[in-house]
């Protein structure tokens, strides 16, 4: 009995910390084994690279952003954060971070000052922005779910903004339940937003900055045994447009097409992900409780902003 109840623990402890032995996406990875690079964090989301190497995240319970220099030193970056989950670092080396407290902000990397870039729509605060996507006139795609919000919803329903260079913003979508992850093409001319309430993942034609098309349906994402209707979290983008979208399987990797190419699998559920490293082929992926990496063969797009 004793040995049956060591043996049970064993396993449990294996599949938390050892790399799962899914088979390498073809044509992507990952090279090698998946690694924890950090642990023992409360909920991890929106890793960001910056132009320097620097990479950044958040801890949403905790209130923190962390930073994870260009030699590996983790060290708090900014606390409290305004419980941000989302973030972009432009080409400029600005820090545009989505504050799940309502407002979306950017904060100088070197002094940390908090200047809010969004701070309402129609008088209310938003609900709690979620992700976002900086394009190249210097406009801003963000999601504005409900997660975190308060009841009732201080926007009434949630949707997808758009904030200009000049500072106007503009609702875009409001018939996703949850729209959650968002990006763009790296020819900036489809818009990408991952609802979490439905397998059926969103894509809009860019007619302009700010202006969209209708919606079309990109994908449905493979769902896990016994269980429909689930969306995705937040997502990147490589060089060829093959989108990485966290799921309750890992990360689906989808072509430009809307073709599955595969399921790369982690120890934790993946929550957002992020291409960083000196030749922008390392997957920084925010899981739970942890932060992964895993070299692949594709090489990430970098968003130059304005």
């Amino acid at each position: 009995m004793i040995r049956s109840t060591l043996l049970v623990c064993f396993l449990i402890l294996f599949t938390i910390s050892h790399t799962p032995g899914a088979e390498p996406v073809a044509g992507i990875g990952p090279i090698g084994d998946v690694e924890q690079l950090h642990t023992d964090f409360q909920f991890t989301e929106g890793p960001a690279k910056a132009p320097d190497g620097t990479i950044y995240f958040t801890d949403i319970p905790a209130d923190r952003i962390y930073q994870i220099s260009a030699s590996g030193k983790l060290s708090v970056f900014l606390e409290p954060a305004g419980h941000c989950n989302g973030l972009m670092v432009t080409a400029d080396g600005t820090l545009y971070a989505c504050s799940m407290d309502g407002q979306l902000i950017k904060i100088d990397r070197k002094t940390k000052q908090v200047t809010p870039v969004a701070p309402e729509y129609k008088g209310k605060r938003f609900n709690a922005p979620n992700d976002l996507v900086v394009d190249r006139s210097g406009g801003i795609y963000f999601t504005d779910p409900h997660f975190r919000a308060p009841e009732p919803l201080p926007q009434g329903k949630t949707a997808v903004y758009y904030r200009s260079a000049e500072g106007k913003v503009t609702r875009l979508i409001d018939d996703l339940k949850a729209p959650n992850g968002v990006i763009l093409s790296p020819d900036e001319k489809t818009l990408y937003v991952i609802p979490s309430m439905q397998a059926e993942m969103m894509a809009y034609a860019v007619k302009s900055p700010g202006k969209l098309g209708p919606g079309k349906l990109f994908c449905t994402l493979k769902q896990q045994n016994g269980q429909s209707g689930r969306g995705g979290d937040g997502l990147t983008v490589d060089t060829d447009g093959n989108l990485y979208i966290t799921s309750g399987l890992g990360l689906q990797i989808y072509n430009p097409a809307g073709k599955l190419l595969g399921i790369m699998e982690f120890p934790e559920q993946p929550a957002n992900v992020t291409f960083g490293g000196e030749d922008n082929s390392v997957l920084y992926v925010t899981a739970r409780t942890s932060l992964y990496t895993a070299k692949v063969k594709t090489t990430g797009h970098q968003f130059p902003g304005k």
